[in-house]
């Protein structure tokens, strides 16, 4: 019976070794750094903010186009109730009546010779000559005017135009030139915003990768208290049919190794949920098993609270998107003081091609317009009211964000040293639980202390090591929320290698 048993918990191990090692094949050893270049490389969120600084940016250049010329074309096809007629009949019936009388009545003299052998001898014709002569002239002159259209066409009631425009505005009274800075801030803008997600992922990595880092270690501490709760059961067994402790106390083991191996589960399954956050924010499939080749750690030393609070007041994106809020609430500001002036503009207008379109209407046409509103009740006052509350509204929200980003940098700070303190404690405890139980062993097995006592000395020992690396991750954490608010999530990596760390060890 005994040598199945070691069959079977050899076949076991056999399987277990094989499963673990199949897995190990599987997985992606991934240092901290490498993670953040693959979330650098592959974030949808990061891809989203690259982006919008692209759509600011496209924006940006469309404002500039603000300031050149406006080229465009335009198509009119107009059906009209009736033509367009000028009648100037009642001027011919006017001055028809003049010809007539003064082509048949009138009398004149004076006229030059026109020809030039007669000229010199007679440079003016007779007076006889000279009457038939203008008379002659003034009767043509009245043929014409009778045979003339006195009805004229100018524009007939069916008619189409294509025309190129021209708009180049000269002066706006400050609305171009805003507009350019607004487009600026928006990119500058879009900038912080990336660099704001920036670090927001950056400390969601540290969260979820020491987070991993940290489910694996639990793990393993799992698996020991699972090994000792077995080899407690073997013993126990042993000792109970031998005769030298009581059968409750064999009980009290199996249910001790039964929880134990529950609880190795529980932090089995925790890790992979982990892991799988880890993937999510690494933007990577869920096929490849992640294996950290980081350690928690902790710094020797650090920077004091002033350190941290400077290099906030000077990267924080937070409070560098309130100064260009303030910076886009003064350009709000000019702009509503510009619609106080005129706006002047060059037009011109070319008549490409057309069809009945009246003669009467020039090919071309330049000129210069001028557009001022001069009175709107009382709407351009109200709105520069606004316009300047505003500009107040922001100046008070950066006051009130610069005292709320140094109250969160001191409060991280003495996290961080909190988590020091603790970590210096459970170093103590951790040797003090480590003795207790190998003396706990040594007394259960000459038959001083009862199975109860050494499962909470091997729980106590268990509690410790898992609490010591919750105390270190707590501060890697921390650490990267606090190089997270400063603006400056890069410098995490740098504390992470440097040589003021100290990393777990049991």
């Amino acid at each position: 019976m005994n040598q199945m048993k070691q069959l079977g918990l050899s076949s076991f191990l056999i399987l277990l070794t094989f499963q673990v090692s199949a897995q190990n094949q599987n997985s992606i050893p991934m240092t901290f750094a490498k993670a953040y270049e693959y979330m650098n490389a592959n974030s949808h969120v990061l891809k989203q903010a690259g982006f919008e600084v692209q759509e600011k940016e496209a924006d940006q250049k469309a404002a500039s186009g603000l300031r050149a010329p406006r080229v465009f074309v335009t198509a009119t096809a107009v059906q009209m109730a009736d033509p367009v007629t000028l009648d100037l009949t009642p001027v011919r019936d006017a001055i028809n009546p003049l010809y007539e009388a003064v082509g048949k009545y009138g009398n004149f003299s004076g006229v030059p010779n026109p020809d030039p052998g007669t000229s010199g001898a007679m440079p003016v014709l007779p007076d006889k000559i000279s009457t038939q002569v203008v008379r002659g002239k003034l009767q043509d002159a009245q043929a014409t005017i009778n045979a003339a259209n006195w009805n004229q066409m100018i524009q007939e009631d069916q008619f189409a135009a294509v025309n190129a425009n021209v708009v180049w505005p000269i002066y706006t009274g400050g609305k171009i030139n805003a507009a350019n800075k607004a487009s600026r801030i928006y990119v500058e803008e879009a900038g912080l915003h990336q660099k704001q997600k920036e670090g927001e992922l950056m400390s969601e990595l540290v969260t979820h990768y020491y987070g991993l880092v940290l489910a694996g270690q639990a793990c393993k501490v799992r698996a020991q208290v699972a090994d000792a709760m077995k080899k407690h059961l073997f013993d126990s067994e042993k000792l109970s049919e031998q005769g030298q402790i009581a059968k409750v106390e064999f009980l009290h083991a199996q249910a001790a190794s039964s929880d134990a191996e529950r609880e190795l589960k529980k932090a089995n399954r925790e890790a992979a949920i982990i892991e799988r956050a880890l993937q999510n924010t690494m933007a990577i499939g869920d096929s490849s098993n992640l294996a950290p080749a980081s350690s928690l750690f902790i710094l020797k030393s650090i920077e004091d609270e002033n350190y941290f609070v400077d290099m906030a007041m000077q990267h924080n994106p937070q409070l560098q998107q309130v100064d260009s809020k303030k910076e886009l609430a003064a350009t709000g500001v000019k702009l509503e003081k510009s619609n106080y002036l005129p706006t002047v503009a060059l037009t011109g207008t070319y008549d490409v091609v057309n069809y009945n379109l009246s003669p009467y209407v020039p090919q071309w046409m330049v000129g210069v317009g001028l557009n001022w509103s001069v009175f709107e009740g009382n709407a351009r006052h109200r709105k520069l009211q606004s316009a300047e509350f505003k500009e107040d509204q922001v100046e008070q929200a950066g006051l009130k964000a610069e005292e709320d980003i140094k109250t969160v940098i001191r409060k991280l700070h003495q996290q961080l040293r909190m988590q020091v303190e603790q970590l210096e404690e459970l170093d103590k405890t951790l040797e003090f639980a480590k003795t207790y139980v190998d003396s706990r062993d040594k007394a259960f097995h000459e038959g001083l202390s009862t199975s109860t006592e050494l499962v909470d000395a091997n729980l106590m020992l268990a509690k410790v090591k898992i609490d010591r690396l919750q105390a270190m991750y707590n501060y890697d954490v921390t650490l990267a929320t606090l190089l997270q608010v400063c603006g400056n999530p890069e410098m995490f990596i740098a504390y992470q290698s440097g040589k003021q760390v100290i990393t777990e060890t049991f």
